[in-house]
Parts: C-alpha cells; sequence; structure tokens
C-alpha cells in the first residue's frame, strides 16, 4: 500500500446468464482509494479488465445516490455490504482494510434470474406494483387533495413506507427469498392515505396473489428484510398488509354468499 490506497482481493461471481453455469473468479485491484464508493472501485477494476481485452464485470447502477434502488450487491454475505442503511452505491471503500479480500455477488432468488454477472432481473417487483400499487379513483386536483385532512402521524408513516426503492436486499436477505417487505411498504404508503381507501382491499389481494405468483417464499418472521433494508422499512408494514389481504378475502367471501 502506497499513498494511503489499498490493495485488496476480489472475488466476483461471473455468470454469462441465467441458463448457464456461474462461477467465482479473482481479480487483484490495487491501488484503491479510500475516499472511492464500491462502485467507483468497480469501475477502476473494469477499466483495467477492458485495457487487457477482457469480458468487464457486469453490475447493475444508476442514480449512485442511494435512491434508485439499482446497485444490489451482496457484499461479503451482506446486501450492500456490512453498513447499515446505505445502498452499494453509498458504501465507501475506508469501510474495507488493505489485504483484504472481498466476495461479491448477485441477489440469491428465484425470481430474480441473473441476466449476466452480478445483474439481475428484478421486473418481478414491477409486474407486482402494476397488480395494484397504485390509485386509479378520481382525486381530484391538487387544492382538492390538499384539503383533505391527514394527521401528522399517518403522514408520516405512509411517507417512510414510500421510501422503499425495491432494491430487493429483503429478497437477498431472507432464507426463503421473500418479498413480503417490498409488497408490504407499496400497498401501506396507499392504505395508510384517505386517497387509497376506495380500493385499498382489492389492492392488497391483487399485490399478494402476485407477489405468489412470482414464486417469492412466505415470511421467515426473523426480521432480516428489515435488519438489510436501506431505507430502514418497518416490519409493521407486514402486519398491515397481511391484515388487509385476510379482510380482502372475507369481503369476497362475503360477497359471493350473497351472490
Amino acid at each position: 500500500m502506497s499513498n494511503g490506497n489499498m490493495n485488496l482481493t476480489l472475488k466476483v461471481w461471473r455468470q454469462k446468464n441465467a441458463s448457464t453455469k456461474g462461477a467465482f473468479v479473482t481479480y487483484k485491484a490495487d491501488g484503491i482509494s479510500a475516499d472511492m464508493s464500491f462502485l467507483e472501485m468497480l469501475d477502476v477494476v473494469n477499466e483495467g479488465l477492458i485495457h487487457k481485452g477482457e469480458d468487464p464485470i457486469h453490475f447493475d447502477h444508476d442514480c449512485r445516490e442511494g435512491i434508485c434502488g439499482m446497485c444490489s450487491l451482496y457484499i461479503n454475505g451482506q446486501p450492500h455490504g456490512p453498513k447499515r442503511a446505505i445502498t452499494t452505491c453509498q458504501l465507501h471503500m475506508r469501510t474495507f482494510h488493505d489485504g483484504q479480500t472481498i466476495t461479491i455477488e448477485p441477489w440469491r432468488a428465484g425470481p430474480f434470474p441473473v441476466i449476466k454477472d452480478l445483474a439481475v432481473d428484478r421486473s418481478a417487483f414491477d409486474r407486482i406494483q402494476r397488480a395494484g400499487g397504485y390509485i386509479s379513483v378520481n382525486t381530484g386536483g391538487v387544492p382538492d387533495a390538499n384539503e383533505i385532512a391527514i394527521s401528522k402521524v399517518l403522514a408520516d408513516e405512509a411517507f417512510n413506507s414510500a421510501t422503499c426503492i425495491g432494491c430487493g436486499a429483503c429478497v437477498a436477505a431472507c432464507k426463503n427469498a421473500s418479498a413480503m417487505l417490498f409488497v408490504s411498504a407499496k400497498i401501506s404508503q396507499f392504505a395508510l392515505l384517505p386517497q387509497g381507501q376506495p380500493e385499498r382491499y382489492n389492492r392488497a389481494m391483487a399485490m399478494v396473489e402476485q407477489m405468489d405468483k412470482e414464486g417469492f417464499g412466505s415470511c421467515t418472521n426473523t426480521g432480516a428484510c428489515e435488519a438489510e433494508c436501506p431505507k430502514e422499512i418497518s416490519l409493521t408494514n407486514i402486519g398491515r398488509m397481511n391484515r388487509d389481504y385476510f379482510t380482502a378475502k372475507f369481503l369476497k367471501e362475503e360477497e359471493e354468499l350473497k351472490s
């Protein structure tokens, strides 16, 4: 190590696509500044691979500001790395030490098939959103919406749920690859507000059924999802989603009995 920079060993998962076998490949990352982000470090490694005529490491990234949820990496056995409440792009190399070996993998879940290397297909989340994660009823214009009184407690809780960026860390952290924290956050951000009430129970049923259809597992009740969520989404959302779902099932059965 010189000038305060680090020399690291990377064990990176390389895989051409979902239908081929993958394997770990070892790379040297020398002269890495402690002030670099984790993705900047990978950029430096890729520049070296391209210079040697080798295929660069594929990984998802976009905003690099902890907002988009694209940077989905499993680092040394943890989604987004060893620090809490941050995404991979917010993880800096000063978290590691000179000479350290870092293992980098993609999310491991059946509903998230590998596209290439560290990039996975998370379109299952998009399909769950399309199943009911929206408000379709007429809520009026902006002045009308502003006239609806909402308590600060509910507004804050709805906002906290809406901070979910859909990165999939909750799925990666769960031994059952459950998506319940993600789905419950997307349900809660509407269920807590007056504008979301007309479709509340149909929304819960549609999104939960789509989640099951995508092949995500059941909740393990271990709390690993909340612990690894970069936006610290609360487990209380799962309880709310379960209540709304069972209410929706009851109302549906009651309607069927009447007909």
